[in-house]
């Protein structure tokens, strides 16, 4: 019971193939306790069962992340009913799956905006808004991919958000670390949920990534979920600002193995 007695937020829980319910799991299962926030009513349908099946004590909060009030009402609210918490999980991006294809440089200057709204600037109102009542020793952690870091075809608008974001991470951790609290990021695999059901060619992506990994596989939402349950826990009560790759070792490889080359070659031909 790893986190026996600690409190925390989930923000972006969508449904139960999302990376954020893999925390959410990992976490309930270590003895947390939990608020999930939800963007709105229709979505309150959907979280509302995966939060009964957790483990321990939940709460829902609503929260619309594109709206400052909501925001700053959510975290009140959390110090109103738990006072001091210990973790916050930011799982939320968003960009016009219709821009996520074609040339980045196409991207409009309304989704650029939204985009970098949705996807990096709540991580740090959230990071604002919660550390008036994050314990000392407590964790914030955000979700990335590796499309921040180097070009991964659709993904486009998304990789720069994603790039602002893991900086976002750096300055957070340290800003909050005057107050004993740590901030990190988990750059996870690619993993079907419904927010990469909007990149385009996603499965082929999978198997691209299948291929070429060290492991010779993809990751899981639980897996991730392990991570995130270290992070946020005292197990890595020395490490902030940092991003952790959680990709099957997908990151580290600059040439393919020669012996997967058959394979390889049979999956760029459906590209």
């Amino acid at each position: 019971m790893l986190m026996e007695g600690k409190k925390g937020l989930i923000m972006g829980l969508a449904n139960d193939h999302s990376i954020a319910f893999g925390i959410a799991k990992a976490l309930s299962e270590a003895g947390a306790q939990i608020a999930i926030s939800y963007q709105n009513e229709a979505l309150l349908k959907r979280v509302k069962p995966l939060a009964e099946s957790l483990e321990t004590e939940t709460m829902l909060i609503e929260c619309n992340v594109s709206d400052s009030v909501s925001v700053e009402n959510c975290f009140k609210t959390i110090g109103e009913k738990w006072g001091k918490i210990d973790f916050v999980v930011h799982a939320i991006a968003f960009s016009d799956k219709d821009q996520l294809k074609g040339r980045t440089i196409d991207t409009t200057l309304d989704n650029f905006l939204n985009t970098m709204h949705i996807s990096c600037y709540s991580f740090l109102e959230a990071c604002r808004c919660a550390s008036p009542i994050l314990n000392e020793g407590g964790a914030v952690l955000t979700l990335t991919y590796l499309g921040s870091e180097k070009y991964v075809p659709n993904y486009n608008m998304m990789g720069i958000a994603k790039a602002a974001l893991e900086a976002s991470v750096r300055y957070a951790a340290a800003d909050l670390g005057a107050q004993g609290v740590r901030v990190n990021a988990i750059s996870a695999g690619p993993i079907r949920t419904l927010a990469a059901s909007g990149i385009g060619d996603f499965k082929k992506m999978l198997k691209y990534n299948e291929i070429a990994a060290p492991l010779s596989r993809n990751v899981t939402k639980e897996e991730v979920g392990s991570m995130a349950l270290a992070l946020l826990s005292p197990l890595s009560s020395a490490v902030t600002g940092e991003v952790v790759h959680v990709d099957a070792g997908f990151h580290s490889v600059a040439m393919f193995n020669l012996k997967k080359s058959a394979d390889l070659v049979e999956t760029l031909k459906e590209f």
